[in-house]
């Protein structure tokens, strides 16, 4: 054991191997399986979106085979996980670790699932699978620094070491052929951010390739393909050539803490979480400024957030859900936003537009010193008559510590399914399936009843 509860065992990679033999415990299956809820009502969702609909023309051109592709046909497990790989990001629901920046859910989700169907696991299997998943790319994105974050999306440069060691669960793979899984995973890694800057479908392609890329990765490593022991701290490595700030201890730090999964929030809201805790301070303040004539508006926010998320005048759904200006103005105007607040019927609203320029944002020291350990965000709203009240969100609804409640986990899964078109009936034996894994139900009784 080193300094600060960091251990040591070898390279990185074989330290993350080691910690993926961690006892799993029936709560810490629990809690998995409320993700994967989450994860199946963002990718139904997102399914039935535009960009959905490019990758299920996609997988309908692919061979059949035993793992289900949501609102699609079954294919084989790699072509199954690039599919829905695409569809949980879209909406911007997906679950979120806050240090490290990233969305495991997307990424684990559809590669354990997948792999799960075609060989026949049970509940606990799938779950556990996703446990270590969350697991690996978090403790590797919590170690990627922040110059990694300003040029990379760290869901695609991490995604890919996720869903490697969820297939490596779900395989057997002993430490040895996890490393290579690992490292081979690594080597792939990418996801430059480019796309932010263009209103493109990109950022689904991330969360595509990544949930493939581990899945290759572990099943080339079953059948002996090595890999790169040291492919995060080497000389030629990710921390070298990818992350100039990278912050190698934060990858083994805490072994004896709880299973990461636990640290992921929950997003109640259809935008960007650097707009979630501006979405709450407004929500704080809707009451008081209803019926009133609003002159100003100030968001305080930590600097990733106003530099993520200052657009004034969204021209698209992915642009308004990566403004703080649109998040504040719809939410003081019509209360907590659903999926058509970010709709272009909305954010195109001359009377929202002319809200949004009245919107000042401000980076505070004090929200920019907490973050990524904390989400943080203030709104002050002032009066035509000079009256003004402010509102702080140390903490975003769905964070730790401002947990959003099981039932409305549930009922975000319910809602989102729903939008798809979903029938009720098929809804509730999807959330009753789900649930019902942490018991030994089978895997496949779940992938068989997807939309």
């Amino acid at each position: 054991m080193l300094a600060n509860g960091v251990v040591a065992l070898g390279t990185l990679t074989e330290g993350i191997a080691a910690l993926l033999r961690r006892p799993i415990s029936d709560a810490d299956r629990e809690r998995a399986a409320l993700h994967l809820l989450d994860w199946i009502g963002c990718a139904v969702a997102g399914a039935a979106s535009e960009t959905g609909a490019v990758f299920r023309r996609q997988a309908a051109r692919q061979p059949k085979g035993a793992a289900r592709v949501i609102l699609g046909a079954a294919l084989t497990a790699r072509d199954a996980a690039f599919a829905n790989g695409a569809f949980g990001n879209v909406l911007e629901m997906d679950d979120v670790h806050r240090e490290a920046i990233l969305h495991p859910g997307p990424v684990v989700m559809p590669a354990a699932l997948a792999l799960a169907a075609e060989g026949g696991a049970d509940g606990p299997a799938l779950l556990d699978a996703i446990i270590r998943g969350y697991d690996a790319e978090i403790r590797i994105g919590r170690a990627m620094g922040h110059a990694h974050y300003r040029q990379f999306h760290p869901t695609a440069s991490c995604g890919p070491f996720g869903s490697a060691a969820a297939a490596a669960s779900l395989l057997g793979l002993d430490d040895d052929a996890t490393v290579w899984a690992l490292g081979n995973a690594g080597t792939q890694t990418g996801g430059v951010w480019q796309c932010r800057a263009e209103p493109v479908m990109t950022k689904q392609l991330h969360t595509a390739r990544a949930a493939a890329m581990g899945l290759e990765a572990a099943l080339l490593a079953a059948d002996g393909l090595t890999g790169p022991k040291q492919i995060l701290e080497g000389a030629l490595g990710v921390f070298a050539g990818m992350a100039p700030d990278a912050k190698p201890d934060r990858v083994l730090a805490d072994p004896s803490a709880p299973w990461l999964i636990h640290e992921t929030s929950f997003k109640p809201w259809p935008a960007c979480r650097h707009c979630h805790a501006t979405i709450d301070a407004a929500l704080a303040l809707r009451d008081w400024v209803a019926g009133r004539d609003i002159a100003a508006i100030e968001v305080a926010a930590y600097a990733d957030a106003v530099a993520f998320c200052d657009r004034v005048q969204p021209e698209s759904v992915i642009q308004s859900k990566f403004s703080l200006q649109h998040a504040v103005a719809v939410t003081l105007r019509n209360g907590p936003p659903p999926l058509e607040a970010f709709a272009p019927a909305c954010f195109t609203d001359p009377s929202l537009a002319a809200l949004r320029d009245r919107v000042t944002l401000l980076r505070d020291p004090g929200f920019t010193a907490a973050y990524p350990a904390r989400y943080g965000s203030a709104v002050t709203v002032t009066l035509a008559d000079g009256e003004a009240r402010r509102a702080d969100i140390p903490d975003a609804l769905g964070d730790p510590e401002n947990p959003l409640p099981v039932a409305d986990i549930i009922d975000k899964a319910r809602r989102l399914m729903r939008s798809a078109g979903v029938a009720d009936d098929a809804i509730e034996r999807v959330i009753a399936a789900t649930l019902a894994l942490p018991r030994g139900a089978a895997a496949a009784s779940l992938d068989t009843i997807l939309p």
